[in-house]
Formats: structure tokens, sequence, C-alpha cells
């Protein structure tokens, strides 16, 4: 009976390590492919702003799927939270940035949209040179109460591509494809808030 029960433990134990391998197994063998540098926050004349460069490369297979008229869906995304030695950090502020890289054969030209802005380039490493350069985001409105100058908070980081935008085909191909998954660790980083910028000063009158 005893060895019976220690058996059991056993194979348990045995099943419990391997479940443990498959579920962490992607986070091993997998490492960042894209990695967030010189990340800063500055004060805006409205908002704080947020800049940061992205290093990466398209894998040979995206770059086909690029030429070949798939349209690559970049996600940044940014958060801001108070660290709370009680309980989980509070998340203040959560903002999305969607990226949208194309390729027009009509026009011979690659185009890289986001919100309504629009640019165009003769090739892909020009688009991606842009894609990398963050520059400009308003992450944190003038008016929103944690926009105090001065205040420390935990800010974080990442840029990915976005698997479920891709068409219903691509989508399945992508499943455990290193290929096809593009995407950062979050970059978390203490950020203190400057102050705003000192406004010009109003000539007089003479």
């Amino acid at each position: 009976m005893a060895f019976s029960t220690a058996c059991s433990k056993s194979v348990l134990e045995r099943c419990r390590a391997w479940l443990l391998l498959l579920i962490f197994l992607p986070v091993f063998g997998w490492a960042a492919d894209i990695e967030v540098r010189d990340q800063r926050l500055t004060a805006g004349d409205d908002a704080y702003v947020l800049a940061a460069d992205f290093r990466f490369e398209l894998s040979p297979r995206l770059e086909e799927a690029v030429n070949r008229g798939v349209v690559l869906y970049f996600v940044a995304e940014f958060e801001l939270a108070r660290e709370r030695w009680y309980w989980f950090d509070q998340k203040l502020v959560s903002k999305q940035l969607t990226y949208r890289l194309s390729y027009h054969a009509l026009t011979r030209q690659y185009r890289l949209s986001t919100g309504g802005l629009h640019q165009s380039f003769a090739t892909l490493g020009e688009a991606l040179v842009m894609l990398r350069r963050l520059r400009n985001w308003q992450v944190i409105e003038r008016n929103d109460p944690v926009a105090v100058p001065g205040s420390t908070y935990q800010a974080a980081l990442r840029l990915r591509l976005d698997i479920a935008q891709l068409p219903r085909p691509f989508q399945i191909s992508a499943l455990g494809s290193k290929d096809w998954n593009l995407e950062s660790d979050w970059k978390i980083w203490s950020a203190t808030l400057p102050p705003p910028p000192t406004p010009a000063p109003v000539p007089e009158d003479k």
C-alpha cells in the first residue's frame, strides 16, 4: 500500500513537471525579438509625450508576406502605475497605438499608417526606420489627475506584432511559429514627471 502511494505521488509529480515544462517552454525557448531602448517621458504643451526606439528586424517570411500584400499591424502599449506595498500596483494609465504596415503594388510603395496619418516610402527598409522610432506619443493628458510634476510612477512600454489582425489563414500559420511571432518584453522603468515647459514671454507693447 505504501509502495502504491509512493508510486502515485511520483507519477503525479512527474506529470506536474511536464505540465510546467509545456507551459514555460515558449518563454524559455523564445527570446524577445524586439528591444525597447531610450524610452523617455517629456512634458509638452498639452500632455506628457513618450519617445522610444525599437530595435528589430522582420523575418524573411514576414517580409515576403508584406511584399505579397499582407498588412502587418504593430501595437505599441504603454502603462503607468503606482506601486503599492500592500497590494497589486494601481494601474493609472493604459494606452495603445497601432501601426499599419502595407505594400501597394500599383504605386510600388510601402505605407506606414497610424491613426489618420499616412507616410509612403520607396523601400521596406525606409518604412521600418520610421516604425522603429516612436516620437511625440501623447500618453498623459495635462488635465489627468496623475499629471503632477515631480510625481514618480512605474512606467511600462512594449511593441508587438498583432497576430489577431492577420488574415485568418496567416493566423493559423502563426500559431507556434517563430517566424510570425514578433514582440518585445515589457520595458519597465521609474518615471518622474518633469515640469511643463515655460511659456514664452509675451512681448510688451511699445
